[in-house]
Order: C-alpha cells, then sequence, then structure tokens
C-alpha cells in the first residue's frame, strides 16, 4: 500500500496546529511574557444559561430508563430541524432537507466525497483552509480552481475563473476578510450557477453576526434552492466550538446539474452510511439555543464579540490598513512590504501578540493578517493598546 499522494500536495502541518507550535515555543522562550492570543478563532464566554440547563437535563436524563437515549437519527432530532426550518430559514424548508452534524469542518469533508471523483472545484481565496485542504485531500490538486478576493476587486471575485468548475464554495461573510455578499452578488451568483450548471456550496458560519437588512443565508435570495447547498452552525453563533453542532441543507429541488437526478437522496444515504448522528445532549442544546430565551442570550453574546472586534479596529486603524470588525467578529490587517510569516514573527516577538498569517488562507492571503476578536474584553482592550503603538519594522 502507498501513500495518499494528495498528501504530498497539502502542507504539512494544519495552519492552527503551526501557530500554536511556534506560540508554545515561544513561551518556552519567554516564560513570563503576557502573551496576547487573536489566533483561533474561538469563542470564550460562557454557554448562554438556557442552554447550559437543557444540556443538564438531558445529560441527566441520560441516567434514567426513560430518559436515555441510545443511536438517534443519523440526520438529527425532529425537533432540532423543525426548529432550524422555522428560526433560521423562516419555513422555507421540511426537516428532510435539514442534516444534522458534528460540525461543520466535517460536512465539508463528506460533501467532498458526495460529489466524487472528477469533480472541479472553485474556492474563494484566501479562505478557511479545510476547503482547500478537503478538496487537494480528495479529488487532487489539479481539481481546484482558485478565485482570488482582494481589495482590488472588493472581495468579490471574477465570475469567469470558475466557468470550469463544477462545485463553487464560498463562505458568506467570508473567514478571514470578513466580506458579507449583498443581495445582488448573491444574485449573480446565482444566475451564473443556473446558466453554467455549477452547484454552490454556501458556508454561513457567521451569519448570526450579520445586522438586519442584509442576507443572512443564500436562500434569502430567490433561485438559490435550484443550485445551492448551505452549511450552518452553532459554534461561534451560541458557543459550540467545544460542543460539536451543526446543520446542512440540501434541497429537494436540488439536481445534479448534467443528469437532472435530485442530490438530496443521495446525501441522506451518503449521511447515514458514514455517520451515526450527533450526540443528542448537544442536540438538545442547540434546541434551546433556538428558543425565544435562547435566541436572546446568544445575540447578547454575538454583539459582545463583535464588540471586541470594534475595539481591535480603533487600535489598528491609526497604523495599518485594515478590513473588517463588520459582519464577523474578524479583521483583515494588510501588511506593506512583509510576507504574512514575517509580520506574523515580529508581531510575537516584539508585541507579544499572535495573530493568524494569511497566507494560510490561501496564496492571495499573502500580506495579510487575520486578527481574531474572540476573547475576554480586558484582553482585546489591551491588544488594542499594544497595536496602536506598533509599528512594523
Amino acid at each position: 500500500m502507498r501513500r495518499n499522494r494528495h498528501f504530498y500536495d497539502v502542507a504539512e502541518k494544519y495552519l492552527f496546529l503551526e501557530v500554536q507550535e511556534k506560540k508554545e515555543f515561544f513561551l518556552q522562550k519567554n516564560p513570563d511574557a503576557k502573551l496576547i492570543s487573536l489566533c483561533v478563532g474561538d469563542t470564550t464566554e460562557p454557554l448562554a444559561q438556557t442552554i447550559a440547563e437543557a444540556m443538564q437535563e438531558s445529560a441527566s436524563n441520560m441516567a434514567t430508563s426513560s430518559g436515555y437515549c441510545g443511536y438517534g437519527p443519523e440526520v438529527g432530532l425532529l425537533k432540532l430541524r423543525l426548529a432550524i426550518a422555522e428560526k433560521i430559514y423562516n419555513g422555507q424548508f421540511s426537516p428532510d432537507e435539514i442534516f444534522i452534524s458534528d460540525g461543520a469542518a466535517t460536512d465539508i469533508g463528506r460533501l467532498q466525497t458526495l460529489f466524487g471523483a472528477g469533480s472541479k472545484i472553485a474556492i474563494q481565496d484566501p479562505s478557511y483552509p479545510a476547503y482547500l485542504d478537503t478538496s487537494i485531500i480528495t479529488h487532487g490538486k489539479k481539481s481546484v480552481i482558485l478565485l482570488p478576493c482582494t481589495p482590488e476587486n472588493n472581495f468579490f471575485f471574477d465570475l469567469n475563473r470558475a466557468k470550469k468548475a463544477d462545485i463553487i464554495f464560498i463562505c458568506s461573510p467570508n473567514n478571514p476578510t470578513d466580506r458579507l455578499y449583498n443581495y445582488k452578488e448573491l444574485d449573480l451568483l446565482i444566475q451564473f450557477a443556473t446558466e453554467y450548471k455549477k452547484v454552490i456550496i454556501c458556508d454561513s458560519a457567521y451569519s448570526f453576526f450579520v445586522q438586519e437588512g442584509l442576507p443572512h443565508s443564500i436562500y434569502d435570495v430567490e433561485g438559490a434552492k435550484n443550485v445551492a447547498i448551505e452549511i450552518g452552525s452553532f459554534s461561534k453563533m451560541a458557543g459550540f466550538t467545544g460542543i460539536r453542532l451543526s446543520w446542512t441543507v440540501v434541497p429537494h429541488a436540488l439536481c445534479y446539474p448534467k443528469e437532472k437526478t435530485p442530490i438530496n437522496p443521495d446525501w441522506t444515504r451518503l449521511v447515514s452510511t458514514f455517520y451515526n448522528g450527533a450526540s443528542c445532549i448537544s442536540q438538545h442544546g442547540g434546541l434551546a439555543a433556538l428558543s425565544d430565551q435562547g435566541l436572546a442570550e446568544i445575540k447578547k453574546q454575538a454583539a459582545f464579540y463583535l464588540q471586541n472586534a470594534a475595539i481591535l479596529k480603533r487600535g489598528c486603524e491609526a497604523s495599518f490598513e485594515t478590513f473588517g470588525g463588520v459582519n464577523t467578529p474578524y479583521l483583515w490587517i494588510a501588511l506593506k512590504g512583509k510576507s504574512s510569516w514575517q509580520a506574523f514573527d515580529e508581531l510575537l516577538e516584539r508585541c507579544h501578540i499572535v495573530a493568524t498569517p494569511g497566507i494560510g488562507f490561501g496564496p492571495s492571503g499573502e500580506g495579510f493578517l487575520r486578527l481574531s476578536g474572540f476573547g475576554a474584553r480586558k484582553t482585546m482592550e489591551e491588544a488594542a493598546q499594544r497595536l496602536a503603538q506598533f509599528q512594523f519594522t
């Protein structure tokens, strides 16, 4: 048996593992340093009380004969799928179009399996590393078409570059650039996918941070059900990064463009085969998050993280060209004359702040750093003060 040759075409280490190792090495040399980590987008605020109580009750019920739950439906609890259909999508979908999973990243990988060998995949550049890495590992480097998204094109890619693709991965609002596609841009993308027979996979993990009056979902635009799959997540929305809970919408109207056969039955079959379902305890937590009280509590947390990003942005703007901090708690910092890793090292050594190198999100991320607003308020205020006084050499 030989190694999967596609592993030769991805970085030896996953981006955030490499960042963590550099952070640990720095602390070994400088044990007294007051390091501030603005790298990984991990939630830090405690769970909303409504969610915690629901999960405690679910766990306690597991210790009773009447309340014990073994294997649940692989596609997720019906009550949760109904709640997502109602609270997230305003009743647009039936529960059998919504599939519960243990994290958006997991379904990104499963979707690569769904579409099989030979698929050409277009990916926003820069973007969350899992899109590119799972595409290469599953289909090979030659299957990937990168779609540069830079300040010069207002972070909206040239649609013509995606004409040879079968699948288009987008993230709106985008991680790392914070770019939210507006109604007109989503409509253009849907029309393009319809005309040229593409399937769009839209990652909406940060949609809960989007303000009213702007698109929270690709399905806010007419025609999306015919061309798009959407992945949603409780991770950033409700602080479930350590609990693991997400969903994927595969509409009945969506078909393989070249065969006109529906995709939903195949996804149902794949999920049921590859997966035994998300934890019933985490799913009860998801139900609580979507209750009226739960939604009120998690909206306060979302506002808190956006306020953190605003604090960081004020600290950065005197010294750096800064994007973002509006639709996500991420800032995208432009560097003049430095590579991403050079800037990462200098910020770590001189300012004792850990960022994420933009190059880790794709070639168009070179020359940028991402800063995360997920953290304690005092930490953000201290980081903003340091950044306001910092200049790269």
